[in-house]
């Protein structure tokens, strides 16, 4: 396991804020205080390691797999009016991930980005029914020679910080990393009507390892 260089900055300034309760709690403070602070301290440290933390995986990259763009929980699988791009019926598939989560996306399938745009919006929490069209927002479009496929980063009550690596043109790879959302968000995925969905409403998911659709 390794850590994703988005975090290096947060780290730094955790180190360094953390160091300096530490010191002075040590020096003017009770020992029980000391103490308080050293473990909140800690844990609080602790926990943004493991949020910025990138798990060893194997992945298999099959021909005509969609895979899930992000670890998570699915939360909602409907036919809806897809508004930014496609302006017509697609099949939304959307992956709540909670703090605990891996926190990096990974292409779902492999084809050339065709569409990327960030949005600006405001911070409802990640399951707000209008958090697709209302919340800081980042959108890629893939397309191969077989599907064409809208995935879409959304911000969360906590997050602040949305990271899109892709550019149009292009060259994606299924299962290579094309983004970060840092503290709690949300990731949709849109498909064609008529693409056969492979999971299922509270399924939990893995980055590059569960199939969501096949075509």
């Amino acid at each position: 396991m390794k850590l994703h260089k988005e975090g290096t900055v947060t780290l730094i300034l955790e180190i360094l804020v953390f160091s300096l309760f530490n010191y002075l709690a040590y020096t003017y403070a009770s020992k029980y205080i000391t103490c308080f602070t050293s473990i909140v301290t800690g844990f609080l440290f602790i926990m943004t390691l493991n949020f910025f933390r990138i798990p060893k995986r194997e992945f298999e990259r099959k021909e005509g797999v969609v895979y899930a763009p992000c670890d998570g929980k699915v939360v909602v699988i409907e036919e809806i009016i897809e508004q930014e791009y496609y302006k017509d019926k697609r099949i939304q598939v959307s992956i709540f991930m909670s703090p605990l989560n891996v926190h990096n996306q990974v292409y779902p399938i492999s084809g050339q980005v065709k569409y990327t745009k960030y949005h600006p919006g405001k911070f409802l929490v990640a399951w707000h029914p209008k958090a697709s069209t209302d919340n800081e927002r980042s959108t890629v479009v893939v397309e191969n020679d077989k599907i064409t496929v809208l995935f879409r980063q959304i911000a969360g009550a906590l997050a602040r910080r949305i990271v899109t690596y892709s550019t149009v043109d292009d060259k994606a790879t299924v299962a290579d990393e094309y983004g970060f959302i840092k503290f709690g968000s949300r990731v949709d995925l849109y498909f064609p009507i008529g693409t056969k969905i492979n999971t299922q409403l509270e399924e939990k998911v893995t980055a590059g390892q569960s199939i969501i659709a096949t075509y």
